[in-house]
């Protein structure tokens, strides 16, 4: 074989070298790309995982949409039934029972006589006045004789001025003795007049308490009889505070009564005391009903049925949508949503005051802040805060609040 020349190897050693500086280059830029793809790999898995945990942090909700306030219960409250009218009968003057001719149940027309009274002292104050009164005539006559006779006497100054006037009003005087000892007959007459007991209204007589012979005086001491006018009957009831607005003057109330079950009769609001009652924080209520035909009797107890009223402004929510902070009672709403947040099921709280009227247990009143048809969040986060931004969540099947 031919030797190798100088030139030969050379050649051989620039291919070489040629050769290993490609590889080295391939090797750099491979390593390079193997370093860029770490270095992707790790950002894209950075990414992710803030992607994740931003995702993680938004809170998730559920929606409730806030329903009518249901209508207000009845108010039932105890009542007490009074007759239309109702008097105590007193002796206007002093005496003995001699006769009563009604008993109770009986009914009675106005001045219709009771029972009459036996009256000896009073007799014989009238027997005695009407002596006085004669007397006090008789003077009279005599006073004024004289009277006359000394105007006669003084024309020819045969009297003095003097005497003339002091026998004028001695006649004076006893013109007025006559008229005092006639009103005082005139008293004892009235008084006399007295012996009858009368009824002062038509009625009936619920109370006899007096029997013949019983000593009566003059005042208050005893109750001869009393009487009821029962044709129509007053309901008195107190109110407490928080229904007061349930009263209506000129309304109606329903009225039950143990003696009639089932039935219910129909009363008419007609006055109220127009102030609470400091000591029971109540509002005295009068009803009025007919009882012409005598079924209800006075003094009995019944229960008043007032319809509740609702306000068709109020709505109900569940309980568990209220917030309690330092802000007040509020409910979480939602702000108006962008099609870019309805695409990805997400919303923006909008944080909204309420105030709460009746409590139902699991769901409350709301009379201010909600409207009905109006979407809430359930059972939103204690944190929760304006615009802050959540991820509505579909209520499960059989899970609906």
């Amino acid at each position: 074989m031919a030797a190798l020349t100088p030139q030969a190897n050379s050649s051989d050693q620039a291919k070489t070298l040629h050769t290993a500086r490609r590889v080295v280059i391939l090797l750099l830029l491979l390593a390079a790309l193997l370093a860029a793809w770490g270095l992707l790999a790790r950002h894209r898995a950075f990414t992710a995982l803030r992607l994740a945990a931003d995702q993680a942090a938004i809170p998730n909700v559920t929606l409730v949409t806030a329903s009518a306030a249901p209508k207000a219960p009845e108010i039932v409250l105890p009542g007490t039934v009074n007759a239309y009218y109702e008097a105590p009968i007193y002796a206007r003057t002093n005496g003995y029972v001699k006769k009563w001719y009604t008993d109770i149940g009986a009914h009675v027309k106005a001045g219709q006589i009771l029972a009459t009274l036996e009256t000896p002292d009073v007799d014989d104050q009238l027997r005695q006045a009407q002596a006085d009164l004669e007397t006090a005539k008789a003077n009279n006559t005599l006073a004024q004789s004289t009277a006359r006779r000394w105007r006669i006497l003084r024309q020819t100054n045969s009297v003095s001025a003097q005497d003339l006037s002091e026998k004028q009003g001695d006649a004076d005087a006893k013109k007025a003795a006559v008229a005092s000892a006639a009103a005082n007959v005139a008293r004892l007459r009235e008084m006399q007049g007295f012996k009858n007991i009368t009824a002062p209204f038509d009625g009936v007589v619920t109370a006899r308490l007096t029997d013949v012979g019983a000593l009566v005086t003059n005042g208050t001491n005893s109750v001869l009889f009393r009487v009821a006018d029962t044709s129509r009957l007053r309901i008195y009831t107190n109110v407490p505070q928080s229904y007061v607005n349930a009263v209506t003057q000129n309304g109606v109330a329903g009225l039950t009564f143990t003696e009639y079950p089932g039935r219910i009769f129909q009363a008419k609001i007609v006055h109220t005391a127009e102030a609470l009652d400091p000591a029971s924080r109540s509002l005295l209520v009068e009803l009025q009903i007919d009882n012409a035909n005598g079924t209800l009797l006075p003094g009995g107890y019944t229960e008043v049925h007032f319809a509740g009223k609702t306000n068709s402004q109020h709505v109900r929510i569940p309980a568990s949508a209220l917030l309690f902070g330092t802000n007040g009672t509020q409910v979480a709403t939602l702000a108006p949503r962008t099609q870019d947040d309805t695409a990805h099921d997400l919303a923006r709280i909008r944080l909204v005051p309420v105030t709460i009227g009746r409590d139902f247990g699991t769901s409350l009143e709301i009379t201010t802040g909600i409207t009905t048809g109006q979407t809430i969040i359930l059972n939103p986060p204690d944190s929760a805060i304006d615009n802050e931004t959540v991820r509505i969540v579909p209520v499960a099947a059989g899970h609906a609040p």
